[in-house]
């Protein structure tokens, strides 16, 4: 397996390519520049399988629509923002200068943790609330890599101040959910680079206590 961190749209989010040897890609938050993203997974002869969402605010969904239509593929995303994707009021695309931002309704529903099987991909999903009420994390021991969303990043965390924002549910998911993972998993985060669980167990100053 092969990762590719992809800095999309606006706010710059980081988009995930998840590969196989195969060919075959989970696309993690497409935020925007559709045409770009589009263009990379054909230069690198890719087959989308499906496309995951750690959240539904505007800044991770805007090339949702064109990569769902370009290969047929599902969208995951769990079933407490089922709604925003449609609406700009809930995935924040209203209140940030953004254009009224609206995607299809999701394919698919997470309703709770487990394992995620596509094709030969297998993730655990963690419920990390608190950014939002239905972030997730998406975990492969096999690689030793969580992708995150904006719950956790380098030296820092998710914000709380949006629609269902909770900063105490967000500390609790990240210190019961992803500080309990393996020090040297890698994070993937939504926004910044890459850090490890270890380093911010650490060196986070809004983790300290944990």
């Amino acid at each position: 397996m092969a990762w590719r961190q992809l800095p999309l749209g606006p706010l710059q989010t980081n988009c995930y390519i998840f590969s196989n040897s195969n060919k075959e890609c989970l696309i993690i938050d497409p935020g925007g520049d559709a045409n770009k993203l589009i263009g990379i997974l054909q230069q690198q002869h890719l087959k989308p399988l499906a496309v995951l969402l750690t959240h539904a605010h505007f800044d991770h969904i805007g090339a949702v629509d064109e990569v769902r239509n370009k290969w047929s593929i599902p969208v995951y995303v769990h079933s407490k923002e089922k709604n925003w994707l449609i609406d700009p009021s809930l995935n924040g695309s209203q209140f940030f200068m953004a254009g009224s931002i609206k995607v299809s309704e999701p394919d698919e529903l997470i309703k709770s943790e487990g394992l995620l099987t596509i094709g030969d991909f297998s993730l655990q999903v963690f419920e990390t609330p608190g950014h939002s009420p239905g972030s997730v994390s998406y975990y492969s021991a096999e690689e030793g890599i969580v992708f995150s969303g904006d719950a956790l990043f380098a030296g820092s965390i998710g914000r709380t101040d949006l629609p269902g924002g909770n900063h105490d549910q967000l500390i609790k998911s990240i210190h019961d959910k992803l500080l309990t993972l393996p020090e040297e998993t890698i994070v993937l985060s939504g926004h910044g680079h890459e850090t490890s669980v270890e380093q911010e167990m650490e060196s986070n100053p809004f983790l300290n206590g944990f």
